[in-house]
């Protein structure tokens, strides 16, 4: 059990009441209720702009709880005793009379203050110069902020160099919830405390990585944002690169927040720039029409409600990025993620060279590749395949491929598996950063970015289209055959 009496806080959420807040903080926030981890005396804060008072606002959050907690996980008297932590303050973030209200709040309680800002990025700046003015933060204060960053190097500079006026790096923790996730904490574990993996991990032993996240989803009533973004910035610039990151990173010195960031930092640097002339063999851009999934006809992008008929906005981006160090020269990365996909799924394959003799069955040498499959979503777990006798007298020395599997929900049937934000959120409390992303690495992620957006722009081409269902367009296959290899589900 941890040691809650070094964990009191006092957490002002800012955008209390729109869906990050309600669909993911404060079920988080009950599940720490529930395991006994939020210290006596901690309060929430809960604002917004919306004019209810404290009593409608613990209502609406009970709602809230019973729909996107398990049934088996609500408990309501547990309910009632965490919404009496939560206060709701009406405020209206660019007006800074009204802050001084959340420094009253915050002097009746005793708890260290964190500040969680669930808004739109342009008004990181607004809330941490209004708090400032408001004398309501401490150099001992911890703000949480949202992914995106900016839109690009330029404007994620903008952002941090407004919330850098107010606070310093250590008081700042950039989320990227893919971090928080249990098999992307595992990728440490399973790298640095097996010496059967951390021996093996270079060049001279792996021959390609996978890294794949489809969403079968399509936009979601999110078009004025998702439009904006694209599927490059949305997943590839945050998601994708810091599991690359993680992947391909130099074992740090220790577990501390610097060491692990300092090697994930290099790592960002190392990546080869996608130059025009390798656009077409290192990079494919598409966009969805209509289709199917789950059996039923979905709309195209072009044709989702709100839309802009003249969108070239992608949806599906595949990419082949190196990674120019001494561990993995000539090792490709094929990262690929889109929406209306065949499936929800997250993994990273690790592919393994086959021995250098080969000596059994010929037209089974294509079985000789060990595969490490690691899976974020659904079902998250690990499998390594390996190669065995198969059984049978008739069978003399054929071989077989099968699986060491390990799946969490099955192995630790009795441990709940917590969401990414449970364990964020309870990282902030503890003050730990190691989950968090530091400025460098987001600008570091943006600047590779850029130069395949700007790649795009000077081409003029469009994104290639591929039906809802299907696993992208052809040309995302092409990419990854022309090095003599396939995808992970066409192998």
């Amino acid at each position: 059990m941890a040691n809650k009496s070094n964990t009191r806080c006092d957490l002002m959420l800012f955008g209390a009441l729109g869906d990050l807040a309600q669909r993911k903080l404060f079920p988080a926030l009950y599940q720490l209720e529930r395991a006994n981890l939020l210290a006596d005396g901690s309060r929430i804060l809960a604002i917004a702009r919306t004019d209810v008072d404290t009593d409608a606002v613990r209502s609406q959050l009970r709602e809230k709880l019973t729909h996107y907690v398990k049934p088996e996980e609500m408990d309501a008297e547990l309910a009632d005793r965490f919404l009496q932590r939560v206060d709701y303050l009406r405020l209206d973030f660019s007006e800074p009379e009204g802050f001084g209200a959340l420094n009253d709040w915050h002097q009746q309680g005793s708890g260290e203050l964190i500040v969680y800002m669930a808004t739109p990025p342009s008004m990181y700046g607004v809330i941490a110069r209004n708090l400032r003015a408001a004398s309501c933060c401490t150099e001992n204060t911890r703000v949480v902020v949202e992914k995106p960053i900016g839109h690009d190097l330029e404007s994620s500079r903008v952002i941090n160099d407004e919330l850098g006026e107010v606070f310093k790096e250590s008081q700042l923790f950039r989320i990227d919830h893919y971090l928080g996730k249990e098999t992307v904490q595992n990728l440490i574990a399973l790298r640095f405390a097996n010496n059967l993996f951390a021996s093996q991990w270079d060049q001279n032993h792996i021959s390609h990585v996978e890294i794949t996240v489809a969403e079968s989803v399509g936009i979601e009533g999110r078009w004025g944002y998702f439009d904006k973004a694209g599927q490059i910035r949305d997943m590839i610039q945050n998601h994708l690169l810091q599991l690359l990151c993680l992947i391909a990173m130099d074992p740090p010195s220790d577990l501390s927040a610097d060491s692990i960031r300092d090697e994930k930092v290099k790592v960002l640097k190392a990546l080869r720039r996608v130059t025009p002339d390798m656009m077409e063999s290192h990079v494919v851009r598409g966009q969805y029409t209509a289709g199917t999934s789950n059996g039923k006809p979905v709309p195209g992008y072009l044709e989702e409600e709100g839309a802009n008929k003249g969108s070239d906005t992608e949806t599906f981006v595949a990419l082949k990025a190196e990674i120019e160090n001494w561990r993995w020269s000539g090792v490709p990365f094929y990262i690929r993620t889109g929406k209306r996909l065949p499936e929800k799924l997250s993994q990273i394959i690790i592919h393994f060279k086959p021995a250098p003799h080969y000596i059994f069955d010929p037209d089974q040498k294509h079985l000789a590749n060990n595969k490490l499959i690691i899976r974020l979503q659904p079902d998250e777990g690990m499998s390594l395949k390996i190669l065995t006798k198969d059984q049978g007298l008739d069978k003399g020395m054929r071989l077989r491929q099968g699986p060491l599997e390990l799946t969490f929900s099955e192995t630790f049937e009795n441990d709940r598996i917590p969401d990414a934000y449970e364990r964020l959120l309870w990282e902030v409390m503890k003050g730990n950063q190691y989950l968090f992303v530091r400025r460098d690495e987001v600008e570091h992620a943006w600047s590779w970015v850029d130069q395949v957006i700007q790649n795009w722009r000077d081409s003029g081409a469009p994104p290639k289209r591929y039906a809802a269902g299907t696993w992208g367009p052809v040309a995302s296959i092409a990419m990854i055959t022309r090095d003599g290899r396939s995808w992970y589900e066409d192998a």
